[in-house]
């Protein structure tokens, strides 16, 4: 899998073929018995892993003080006529402590589980036993790499945040071969003022690229202002976005400053721009166009310096075809327009994504979460994640919670890779029943959150808000 990138590497990023996770996984394999090694050997390397082998303690720890390994397979008997497993369990402690990130697998013999039982409790991630399943120990092996891969990117990635925040930067997240148009679009229009309209599903992360791009901008130390203008009232569109002056209607008290104000200077990000009302559009083009605002109520203009980030989840070519959405407006907002892929399209950032989510939940709630089960990782790797992003944070924050131990089970996710095409309402809660309705409707609609809060009989604002909650 590729490396994540960060924002301030996004011009020199590597392609995907120079990565260091593209290279094959090293594995390192230790027992006193030539034939066993040859075997792991046979085994392994058709199916693209690098071994090297080691026939005592001595050479392994001689190994990894030369290089560097995805895994260790060891043994836990060296000596002839030896079977207390203490050589191998002495051994497997000075692993956990020199790198307790590395996973060990330990082979015993068959029927020992005692000895397998103390391994585990040592700090190793799994144990076959001996003759093993040749798809037991694959499976072992494939998913002890990828978590400890995950775990490396994870590392480097808090690394790399504790200097972006320092530097005001948000996180950014991108190892899959599909993120790699975003991060070269984002590393040429980033230190522009141009003009750009993020696209893609719900939750896939579109505000993350605003942030991201603001970040790379000449206006980075001035403010990044976000508006869910989908969620807006239209009576309220002019006050929020342009402000009003008192008495410029019944509830006007005092002045007010509106968001492009605040964003002077800096970047105004309007999210859900797809569902502003035909007859907001105009006034918002006419801002575009101009570079002034007046307040409600007031006839002075007031000339603002703002770059307009949007984003939205509709097809807007299509709404302009339907007479939904201004194309004179459309050309305004997309000088340049960032495609971000749905997660089911970037499955490789999901282990990292899943650790990044898990630091900071166990963090905030005080849990003590080492990681995650490994049967958890491939069921979240399997999940087709609907909700993309912002469902997997969710179901995170959901996890660290309902977790009883110190690492995530899958029943802590709370996810259903069975979802029947048809189901019972009666079996269902009420607020499982109200995400299926609302799932429905958007589908049916296309994502259109207008038409899909009119037949659902809600305000765009009220299915804004069951969206947030539901994940959707």
């Amino acid at each position: 899998m590729p490396t994540s990138a960060k924002p301030q590497d996004l011009r020199n990023a590597p392609p995907p073929s120079q990565t260091r996770e593209n290279r094959a996984p090293r594995i390192l394999a230790a027992d006193d018995q030539p034939h066993i090694l040859e075997a792991i050997e046979l085994l392994l390397h058709p199916q693209g892993y690098r071994v090297e082998s080691a026939t005592s303690p001595a050479e392994v720890r001689e190994a990894l003080a030369a290089d560097s390994y995805d895994a260790l397979l060891i043994d836990l008997n060296y000596t002839r006529d030896t079977t207390s497993g203490q050589e191998g369990l002495d051994l497997l402690s000075e692993i956990v402590a020199l790198d307790s990130n590395l996973p060990v697998i330990v082979m015993t013999a068959w029927g020992n589980v005692g000895l397998a039982v103390e391994a585990m409790r040592r700090g190793a991630r799994d144990f076959i036993q001996k003759p093993w399943e040749n798809e037991r120990l694959l499976a072992i092996l494939r998913t002890q790499v990828e978590l400890h891969r995950a775990l490396q990117r994870a590392e480097r990635l808090a690394a790399e945040n504790r200097l972006l925040q320092i530097e005001g930067r948000p996180d950014f997240i991108a190892a899959a071969a599909s993120m790699q148009p975003v991060l070269e679009a984002m590393a040429r229009v980033g230190p522009s003022d141009a003009n750009v309209l993020i696209t893609g599903e719900h939750g896939s992360g579109k505000e993350v690229v605003a942030q991201t791009l603001h970040a790379l901008s000449s206006r980075a130390s001035r403010p990044l202002v976000a508006v869910n203008t989908g969620a807006l009232a239209e009576g309220l569109f002019e006050s929020e976005l342009f402000g009003h002056v008192k008495g410029a209607f019944t509830d006007a008290r005092t002045d007010r400053i509106g968001r492009f104000e605040l964003a002077d200077g800096g970047t105004i990000f309007l999210d859900e721009i797809g569902n502003v009302p035909i007859r907001q559009q105009a006034k918002l083009l006419r801002v575009l166009e101009s570079g002034e605002i007046e307040r409600l109520g007031s006839s002075r203009p007031r000339k603002i310096d703002v770059r307009v980030i949007s984003a939205t989840n509709t097809d807007l070519q299509a709404a302009c075809s339907s007479g939904q959405f201004r194309e004179d407006l459309l050309f305004r907002l997309n000088t340049v327009e960032i495609h971000v892929p749905p997660l089911r399209e970037r499955r490789e950032d999901i282990p990292t994504l899943a650790i990044h989510f898990l630091r900071r939940y166990a963090s905030r709630y005080r849990r003590e979460i080492e990681g995650f089960d490994s049967s958890a990782l491939q069921f979240m790797a399997q999940y087709s994640w609907p909700g993309n992003v912002r469902e997997l944070e969710h179901t995170l924050e959901r996890a660290v919670l309902m977790c009883r131990g110190h690492e995530i089970q899958p029943a802590d996710l709370g996810l259903n890779l069975q979802r029947p095409q048809a189901q019972n309402l009666e079996e269902l809660s009420l607020e499982a029943v109200e995400a299926l309705l609302i799932r429905k409707a958007l589908q049916r609609f296309q994502g259109n959150i207008s038409q899909a809060a009119e037949a659902l009989g809600l305000s765009r604002g009220a299915l804004y808000r069951r969206m947030e909650k539901y994940g959707l």
